[in-house]
């Protein structure tokens, strides 16, 4: 994140007055006093200040990204079609729509997006979920267009796009507050029950008259009939599904306890004598229903995954018309096999097909992990995600949506996302031999006792029920995970799920993407060769190109002069031209240039290195080289990992040449790296190291995204595409690979942690099991030790040693 700085008197500002990055590359420019590194930013200041939302450059953390507007008109958000796939309507005449952001990084996007009611009159409201950069939006179409909602956001930075898992969300937060509509009834009897307890184990001590005890026990009965005919119910009717099945899981039990304890209980009521457990029935409903919320809040991320990666694909086409050859903007959905798509600079395709005609670069970066644009023709094969960076084309459909090769990685990704941890399977299958071995004791129990005293065994059985109820078992292991997820969370690391973190305390195959996980994952001046004039010339032809080559001149060279120059022309994939100072210029290839002689040796091919070459009237004034700088600290996190036991390699869709000399710097020659590796390759390649255990693989974009979901657990780096951070299992919030030791030493403290819980719940049992069998454990003190069991659980979740707390 990056904050705007202020300069000393007298001294001239070099940043960016919007994003505080540098501002004096060939897009800079000045307005009203202020520097800005980009019109981007320029406009959306201007917007923040035009609304009076100046308080954001107030905030201690913004995101220190240049905006880049689309300057789109996003007509097709008004389209009947896209209203019908997902705009809602109210009773009170609004409308509402979930839309997915790029470029959502910190809490100062929040600020800003959340106060657009402010800068758009008929906007209504606006709530932004920055983990899933999700924003729900509330307008009044008589006043104002969805469109222009997301003209808005497009020119702060935050282009919007259709979320597609709009209805199954609605269905998942349907479900999210019935589940919490349960939990506060259920705590509103219990408090209330326990409450009443209370004032009957009072009246054991110090005396109670009858007819108050005998009002307490009814009140208490009448109070805990809705908690099991209600929120308790969701457990009787998954019992009695599983014993239909012929299954023993953990709600038969718990049903087999709530029923055994109530029924004691009214009867004990009827006859005005014996123990009650309405207590411990009322507290067990709501224990057992927060434990299951908590489960099903981890669950979400599974389709959260793949709906935020399909987000990513565009949300129009432009269809040209067979006969009149007319262009027509549709929704996304409506474009199937041979329809001709027109492709326009700067756009998204929206579908795998053929080019027809025209000639561009492609960058394919998201679906391949290839760091420098691919050129395409006519005939040549492109697919839906990639973007077009040159010329506009015409493309032939032959696959769209679902069958897509996007749509397959999509597939891959959220099959690869329905996955529990190995312990949390562990305890599940101990819990069916737990509760087959519970209810065979409680038969065996009230058998023993039943010659001596039938009251007493039943009694014995029902203790033996209630203490042994496996609440503390059940959470022992989520509530671990969740605590450890949160102070991860704390400390930068995100992470999606429990299996994640018992995976990475052990040992196995981690795999990492070169480009922008072992890399900058940008191009960099490597060297220069040539006279300070040449290097002028070329700062003043490339200030007028969007070139990555063309930033890379503007980083590595900040503090040249501007030099005007006119006729400047731009031929894709060969170079720039213009004139100079009276000169003719050409900066480019070699053989455009017109330069005899090598391009470069194998060398430099091994080293990544792109060469540009300066001529100026037809001679040579200057060469250059460009290369992906890795990162400071990948050494340092890959020699580490080697020493903590892990088989580290790196697999990429870049070349082979160039993979192989990045491995060889990192100390991984041999063969442990693969260059050229499509998507498919990547995952094939995690599901053949999975024969010999766990696989990590590491990524930042849509051609890792099937991997990550194959393989054990799935990282994202930060500055990687929101599409791997939306399959990943594991998000780095700080940044490269550093803090890789922390991650691992985190989870190998969580799994500990995980297995001296669960020893201590399986004890417990143990001894509990014992004492009731041998009629040492009355049913009322089995009903104080049943909470007191979970509330161990909970304190030993929450007092463990996993991850540091955060800094306050």
């Amino acid at each position: 994140m990056g904050s705007t700085a202020v300069a000393e008197p007298g001294a001239v500002a070099t940043t960016c007055a919007h994003c505080g990055l540098d501002a004096l590359g060939g897009e800079a420019r000045e307005c009203e006093g202020l520097l800005y590194c980009c019109a981007g930013c320029e406009t959306a200041a201007a917007v923040i200040r035009e609304c009076g939302l100046e308080g954001f450059y107030d905030l201690p953390e913004r995101r220190g990204v240049a905006v880049r507007s689309s300057g789109r008109s996003f007509a097709e958000f008004d389209h009947e079609a896209f209203e019908a796939a997902h705009v809602t309507h109210t009773r009170d005449g609004l409308a509402e729509v979930a839309l997915y952001l790029e470029g959502v990084h910190c809490a100062s996007c929040v600020w800003l997006v959340e106060r657009l009611p402010l800068a758009v009159p008929g906007a209504v409201r606006a709530e932004l979920d920055v983990t899933r950069a999700l924003l729900r939006l509330t307008w009044d179409p008589g006043h104002t267009t969805l469109g222009a909602l997301a003209r808005a956001l497009d020119r702060l930075g935050y282009r919007p796009h259709p979320y597609r898992g709009r209805r199954a969300d609605e269905a998942r937060r349907a479900e999210e507050r019935a589940l919490l509509t349960r939990i506060g009834v259920a705590g509103a009897i219990a408090m209330n029950v326990m409450a009443i307890a209370l004032a009957l184990y009072s009246g054991m001590f110090g005396g109670i008259e009858p007819e108050f005890e005998r009002y307490f026990r009814w009140i208490s009965l009448a109070l805990v009939v809705p908690a099991l005919l209600w929120p308790g119910r969701v457990f009787f009717t998954s019992a009695w599904t599983a014993a239909r099945a012929g299954r023993l899981h953990m709600d038969v039990p718990i049903a087999v306890a709530l029923a055994a304890g109530f029924l004691q209980g009214a009867v004990n009521t009827v006859r005005d004598s014996g123990p009650i457990y309405f207590d411990a029935v009322a507290t067990l409903v709501l224990l057992l229903l927060v434990g299951r919320f908590l489960q099903y809040r981890a669950q979400r991320t599974a389709a959260d995954a793949s709906e935020l990666l399909g987000a990513l694909s565009p949300a129009i086409a432009r269809v040209v018309h067979p006969v009149t050859g007319e262009v027509d903007e549709v929704p996304v959905e409506a474009v199937v096999p041979g329809m001709v798509l027109e492709v326009r600079a700067g756009d998204t395709l929206a579908a795998d097909g053929t080019v027809l005609t025209g000639a561009s670069a492609l960058d394919l970066a998201l679906l391949t992990g290839e760091s420098r644009p691919v050129g395409v023709r006519a005939g040549s094969a492109v697919f839906a995600g990639t973007v077009n960076l040159g010329a506009p084309l015409r493309v032939r459909v032959d696959a769209a949506g679902e069958t897509s090769r996007l749509g397959r990685l999509l597939h891959e990704v959220e099959a690869g996302a329905q996955r529990r941890a190995p312990v949390v399977l562990f305890a599940d299958r101990i819990a069916g031999w737990f509760i087959a071995v519970v209810l065979g004791l409680a038969v065996v129990t009230v058998a023993l006792w039943w010659g001596r005293d039938p009251a007493g065994a039943v009694d014995h059985a029902i203790a033996l029920l209630v203490v042994t109820c496996p609440c503390a078992l059940a959470m022992a292991t989520p509530l671990a995970f969740t605590v450890a997820i949160g102070r991860a969370a704390g400390r930068g690391i995100l992470i999606k799920g429990g299996h994640a973190l018992e995976a990475l305390a052990s040992r196995g195959t981690l795999f990492l993407d070169k480009t922008g996980t072992l890399t900058e994952g940008r191009l960099a001046l490597a060297s220069w060769e040539g006279t300070d004039a040449a290097r002028e010339a070329v700062r003043a032809l490339e200030v007028h190109s969007r070139h990555p080559l063309a930033a890379a001149f503007a980083a590595a060279w900040p503090e040249l002069p501007l030099v005007e120059a006119t006729d400047v022309r731009e031929t894709l994939g060969a170079g720039i031209r213009g004139t100079v100072a009276g000169r003719d210029v050409r900066v480019g290839r070699r053989d455009w240039v017109g330069i005899d002689g090598p391009a470069m040796d194998a060398g430099a091919e091994a080293d990544a290195l792109t060469e540009v070459v300066v001529a100026i009237d037809g001679r040579l004034a200057g060469r250059a080289t460009f290369t992906d700088p890795i990162r400071a600290e990948a050494r340092a996190a890959v020699d580490a990992l080697r020493e903590a036991g892990w088989e580290v390699r790196i697999l990429s869709g870049d070349s082979a040449p160039v993979v192989a000399n990045v491995a060889a710097r990192l100390g991984l020659a041999g063969d442990r790296h693969e260059g050229g590796a499509s998507p498919e390759r990547k995952r094939e390649a995690v599901q053949e190291a999975l024969a010999g255990g766990p696989v990590v693989m590491v990524g930042d974009g849509v051609n890792d995204a099937a991997a990550i979901s194959a393989a054990t657990v799935g990282i994202a780096v930060r500055g990687g595409a929101e599409a791997s951070l939306a399959a990943a299992d594991v998000y780095l919030a700080h940044g490269g690979i550093a803090a890789f030791g922390e991650l691992m030493a985190g989870a190998r403290r969580t799994t500990r942690l995980i297995r001296r819980n669960m020893a201590v719940a399986l004890a417990y049992n143990v001894v509990a099991v014992a004492l009731a069998m041998l009629g040492l454990l009355d049913p009322l003190i089995a009903a104080v030790l049943m909470p007191l069991s979970s509330a161990t659980a909970i304190l030993g979740a929450w007092r463990g040693h996993t991850f540091a707390r955060a800094a306050a």
